[in-house]
This record gives structure tokens, C-alpha cells and sequence, in this order.
């Protein structure tokens, strides 16, 4: 009978002592955004949370904190349609969404999806084309959902290490997966992805873990180990401190996309084509940039 009862207490404590190592706190992001368009002076926005053609957001509800990125495709330009008008309302649609609730933090496809059908459903069409990203951290769950279409996307950093990254998406050479609205007479012509054919993934996140979410200005001209020089400069998780440590990689990136000697990742890329390319790309260029943080309301 002695035996019994210690087997039982020590099951006890260990169940106890199970329980009290998980952690009962809820999780935030704290963002902080930088970028400019290419005809646009740094870190300047051109109206809402956009960056030339590029566009974001940064939400919070009281059940996740929701961000975003989309690249409006500047080949609408030659057809007389502002390409930052697409990527722009389609973030900014995202944007309300989460911000009244309709949405589940396990699904950003489905925000995705519920943000696209709002664009189609304009009785004024829409025109255009974006790529996007979303990336969704459940305060409770501690679960980051992501869901990435093309060649925007995101990185996960801890200790110094990528410990998780979207994947690009292309249907060929600099011709990335979109959500497209056309005229009638371009149907079937212009290129348009379903947002379910998002790149989707969930993974738990740990306090002081950095997330960085851009548009592909910044992935085009910084590899990862370039990224993560600068991001060694983040001291603590105050909004200055990460807000600083955005403007230096988005100017970085500006920098080495005009430079005309630098073997950039999209001129390797281009090579990998069996393209002569050397040098930077210039384009837009929009960076969030994240720490997972203790909540406070």
C-alpha cells in the first residue's frame, strides 16, 4: 500500500510539474514597418501603408496579432492602371477583416480568400494583380500561421538562426503565383492564382523569436546571411530599437539594388536561367519586422 501511494505522489508531482512548466502567458508582436517605393523617398509612405506599389498591414485583435504584405505587379502600368490600388485595397480589406473578427487565426488562407472574393464582388472592377503574405500569431496557442502567395514571404529567426522561411513561388523565371483581376476580354489570358494555392504553414514560436516579413525588394537583393548581420543589431524589443534595425535592412537592400557590380540573389537566380544578369534589382521595398513578446493589453 506504501508503494502505491508514493508511485501515486510521484505521478502527482510529475503531472504537477508538467503543468507548471507551460506557459500560461499570451504572445504579441511588436512591428515596426520601413520601405519605399522606387520613386519614393526612403522610409516615406505614399498614402495608407504603402510603399510604391507595395503595400501592408499590421492588426491586432484581442485573439492574434495579424500582418501582411502584397506587391502590386507594375506590368498593369502600361495598360493605364495603377498597380498600388490592387495590392493596396487587398490589404487594406485583410486589414478590416481582422479587425472585426471574421477571421480564424488558423487559417489566413481564409482571410486571404475572404479579402479576394470582397475585390470581386466590386461593382466598380478592380484591376490588377498581387502577390501576398500573411502571417497570423495566435496569443494563446503561441502558433505562428503564415500563408504566402509568390514571391513576397517571411523569415523566422532564433538565436542567430533561420529556423523557418516561406517558400518562393513562380510559375517561371520572375513570373510569380498572384490573385488577378481582369477585364472580361483578358480572361484566361492574364494570370491568376486561387488564394488556396497559398504556400501555407503553422510552427510554435518562442518569446524573443524575430520575424521578418517583406515584399521580394528585399529578398531579391539581401541573402538570409546579409539579414542576419543586421538583424544582429537588435538590442532588446523596444519599438525604437526594432524600428531602427528595419530602416537599416530596408536601406541596405535600397543600396545594394542599385549597385551595378553586386551579384545579387536575383541575378543569380537570372543566371541559374541561363540569363546574363549582374547587379541589384530595383523595385519596391517593404519590410516588417517583428519580436514575439509577452501580451500586454
Amino acid at each position: 500500500m506504501f508503494s502505491v501511494l508514493s508511485c501515486g505522489r510521484l505521478v502527482a508531482r510529475a503531472v504537477l510539474g508538467g503543468l507548471s512548466q507551460t506557459d500560461s502567458r499570451d504572445y504579441s508582436l511588436v512591428t515596426a514597418s520601413c520601405g519605399f517605393g522606387k520613386d519614393a523617398r526612403k522610409g516615406i509612405l505614399k498614402k495608407g501603408m504603402c510603399y510604391g506599389d507595395d503595400a501592408c498591414f499590421i492588426a491586432r485583435h484581442r485573439t492574434a496579432d495579424v500582418l501582411g504584405v502584397a506587391d502590386g505587379v507594375g506590368g498593369w502600368r502600361d495598360y493605364g492602371v495603377d498597380p498600388s490600388q490592387f495590392s493596396e485595397t487587398l490589404m487594406r480589406t485583410c486589414e478590416r477583416l481582422v479587425k472585426e473578427g471574421r477571421f480564424v487565426p488558423s487559417n489566413p488562407i481564409g482571410i486571404l480568400t475572404s479579402s479576394y472574393c470582397e475585390l470581386l464582388q466590386n461593382k466598380v472592377p478592380l484591376l490588377g494583380s498581387s502577390t501576398a503574405c500573411l502571417v497570423v500569431l495566435d496569443r494563446t496557442s503561441h502558433r505562428l500561421h503564415t500563408a504566402n502567395l509568390g514571391d513576397s514571404g517571411f523569415l523566422v529567426v532564433r538565436a542567430g538562426e533561420v529556423v523557418h522561411r516561406s517558400d518562393e513561388q513562380q510559375h517561371y523565371f520572375n513570373t510569380p503565383f498572384q490573385l488577378s483581376i481582369a477585364p472580361p476580354e483578358a480572361e484566361g489570358v492574364v494570370l491568376s492564382d486561387s488564394p488556396d494555392a497559398a504556400d501555407s504553414s503553422s510552427f510554435d514560436v518562442q518569446l524573443g523569436d524575430i520575424i521578418l516579413t517583406a515584399t521580394d525588394g528585399l529578398f531579391d537583393n539581401m541573402p538570409d546571411y546579409m539579414i542576419l548581420q543586421e538583424l544582429k543589431k537588435l538590442k532588446n524589443t523596444n519599438y525604437e530599437s526594432i524600428q531602427q534595425t528595419a530602416r537599416s535592412i530596408a536601406e541596405q537592400a535600397h543600396d545594394l539594388a542599385y549597385d551595378p557590380n553586386y551579384m545579387s540573389p536575383f541575378a543569380q537566380f537570372a543566371c541559374d536561367y541561363g540569363l546574363n544578369v549582374r547587379g541589384g534589382k530595383p523595385d519596391d521595398i517593404t519590410v516588417l519586422l517583428s519580436i514575439v513578446a509577452e501580451y500586454t493589453d
